[in-house]
């Protein structure tokens, strides 16, 4: 059992930070890019690498980087959590969009289709490190340009797996999910509380 209840979040998402916050968890924002100067995370998909492997492949890595930092600034030795948000569609992952032209495409892909939303948790302390998986079936609405645009326009898009928040404006696309509300936003609660409680949390 832990003598400090806290953890690290090794993640800048407010959103992230919010869901905590909502089932108590008392915690410290850990960045990562100040390690060795730089974001050991590279979040790009390998050649062939499906969309549930890619996602835990960047929780767990996230996780593990955060867990360095600790070591490495000699930070008081609280768990790190870590987590990814990836949209499926088709089999292919949709990230972040790296601009609002490809955020358009993306929202376009998505209107009037079933798509996937996987979120991974990672935990980890000392040399122990466990991994849950949530994945979601999300339905949009048929979308037109001028839905879309005026979408764009609030800028929501940005920093959003998917082009998309549920949590947001473009909650009003989706005529049906199946699965976790709060991991779809990034952080799914359930699967968190699991995991925070196997290292002596009470969530």
């Amino acid at each position: 059992m832990l003598v400090d209840k806290r953890i690290y979040l090794a993640s800048q998402s407010p959103r992230r930070r919010e869901l905590l916050k909502q089932i108590g968890v008392a915690f410290d924002v850990l960045a990562l890019r100040a390690v060795s100067g730089r974001m050991d995370v590279v979040e790009v998909p390998r050649a062939g690498e499906t969309a549930l492997d890619f996602v835990q492949r960047m929780a767990a890595e996230k996780a593990a980087c955060g867990w360095r930092a600790v070591d490495a600034r000699h930070l008081l030795r609280f768990p790190v959590l870590g987590a990814d948000t990836v949209v499926e569609l088709d089999g292919a992952i949709l990230g972040k969009p790296a601009s609002r032209a490809e955020a358009e495409a993306m929202l376009t892909r998505l209107s009037g289709r079933q798509h996937q939303v996987h979120t991974a948790v990672a935990v980890q302390h000392e040399g122990q490190q466990e991994l849950r998986l949530s994945s979601s079936q999300v339905r949009f609405a048929a979308l037109d340009a001028a839905a879309i645009a005026r979408y764009l326009e609030t800028g929501e898009y940005l920093g959003k797996a998917g082009a998309y928040a549920i949590q947001g404006r473009a909650g009003a696309f989706v005529e049906h999910i199946d699965g976790s509300y709060s991991g779809i936003m990034g952080l799914p609660l359930y699967d968190t509380a699991v995991l925070l409680r196997a290292f002596g949390l009470a969530v």
